[in-house]
């Protein structure tokens, strides 16, 4: 999906007292940075210099405000930075009044029932409040998303055609994330957002039409390869990785099941994901059967020399069938208006002589399911999976719970990096922890990979 609307980078604030103490924070303001919080929110300002914002706006609550207020002075040391800082109070922490300024222990063990629910069902946390009406319900997850519409219909509007910088919280960055994507509140806990971790979502116009996640909760420039596991993780991690670029890619030609090795740029970014990743204990590594991410993980596993790579045919890329090899303007004009229906409603489109989504949806989350399996039956703590655009989008949808009519709503750059966690093992649901890492190829937070045609 080409970008012709909004740029959005949401930045979550930095380590605040609260959260080095595991404490609730909510919409309590007791909270402040820490040092470590206030040096981080300093390189975000940094790792964000290069960008030219058109608006910047926070949370009032001061752990965000003061994180913004850092990043906006470093910006400002950009002559052509301009953008005012704005303080809205829809960008307000998930409202918790029960729980606020609590120790999670003392959370779990004074409302264990609904702590439970918080962690399997968050959309039915029901809290019951008194104030001078009466006893009230109070659904906090499903206002924070309410909310959250609130904040996309004032702003989106105001802002077409530029970019906008968002510091928020981890509550209201997921629930903003989640109601831009159509993710359910039943997954608030499905995505992940790190102290001073960088989101960019772009959108094509207003709330309900197309928007890319093109990067989620990148924290390489706090010193944060990847986001740190959850406490109490007991599962599996999962790398998942496209393949490099090869000429194809480069050409904007469709590739499919073309077996199209990887050109030399595309072995150096596999070089680079490799370095990115050598720090990291691989116990088991997948790949599709085809030549360009085979390649892209042996280069990744040269730093991994005892980790085993097995192949998995269901993780090979969708079949394009008669487009295969061509052009975009060759399948334009073979195939009229096939092209633009396969970027509006991929869905419904049956390619001629190959496959369809649902087709590469069975075989590559069967795959997954296997792998899964697998990892858990030999306690593999982190599995690298090497595989295609398609596929790989595919596999999103399915780990988010998002319906196929979402295929086009996830970015995956050649080379990139996606982490997906299953912190209560393979039978809870995943969390992704973060998505389409092109970092290591030092062009900054944006993907400027050649993403090219499938």
């Amino acid at each position: 999906m080409k970008n012709k609307g909004l740029k959005v980078i949401i930045v979550r604030h930095g380590q605040s007292g609260y959260n080095t103490e595991r404490r609730i924070q909510g919409r309590t303001d007791a909270s402040t940075l820490t040092e470590k919080g206030r040096n981080d929110a300093s390189l975000v300002g940094k790792a964000l210099s290069n960008i030219l914002f058109n608006a910047i706006y926070s949370s009032p609550l001061q752990r965000a405000k003061h994180t913004a207020d850092i990043i906006h002075s470093e910006l400002a040391t950009h002559a052509e930075q301009s953008a005012v800082l704005q303080v809205s109070d829809l960008l307000l922490e998930i409202d918790l009044p029960l729980w606020e300024a609590l120790l999670t222990s003392e959370v779990k063990q004074k409302f264990a029932e609904d702590y439970r629910t918080w962690h399997q069902h968050p959309d039915k946390l029901r809290m019951l409040l008194n104030d001078a009406q009466g006893t009230r319900e109070h659904f906090p997850v499903l206002a924070l998303y309410e909310q959250a519409r609130q904040f996309w219909q004032e702003i989106l509007s105001q802002h077409q055609g530029e970019t906008i910088l968002i510091v928020g919280h981890n509550g209201i960055n997921r629930a903003l994330i989640s109601t831009a994507l159509g993710i359910p509140p039943s997954r608030y806990h499905s995505i992940q957002q790190s102290n001073c971790g960088i989101t960019v979502l772009n959108f094509a116009g207003a709330l309900g039409e197309p928007v890319q996640l093109e990067s989620l909760n990148q924290t390489q420039h706090t010193g944060e390869s990847l986001p740190s596991l959850r406490p109490d993780h007991q599962g599996v991690r999962l790398l998942l990785v496209r393949h490099g670029e090869t000429d194809w890619n480069r050409q904007t030609r469709f590739q499919g099941q073309i077996d199209v090795p990887l050109n030399d740029n595309g072995r150096q970014q596999s070089l680079k994901a490799g370095e990115f990743l050598q720090d990291v204990e691989i116990d088991f590594a997948v790949s599709s059967t085809m030549l360009r991410p085979k390649e892209t993980a042996e280069i990744i596993l040269k730093r991994h020399p005892n980790v085993k790579l097995e192949l998995q045919d269901g993780l090979r890329e969708i079949s394009h069938g008669l487009w295969e090899g061509k052009l975009e303007t060759e399948i334009e004009q073979e195939f009229p208006g096939e092209l633009q229906r396969w970027r509006l409603i991929p869905t419904q489109v049956q390619m001629p002589e190959g496959e369809n989504l649902q087709q590469v949806w069975e075989r590559s989350v069967a795959a997954w399911q296997s792998i899964l399996q697998a990892a858990s039956n030999n306690q593999f703590k982190t599995v690298l999976v090497v595989a295609h655009d398609a596929t790989n989008k595919t596999l999103l949808c399915h780990i988010l719970g998002l319906s196929l009519e979402n295929f086009w709503s996830f970015r995956q750059g050649n080379g990139a990096v996606s982490v997906i966690d299953y912190p209560a093992g393979i039978d809870g649901l995943p969390v992704l922890q973060a998505m389409n890492i092109t970092y290591h190829f030092g062009g900054g937070v944006l993907d400027k990979t050649a993403a090219g045609a499938l």
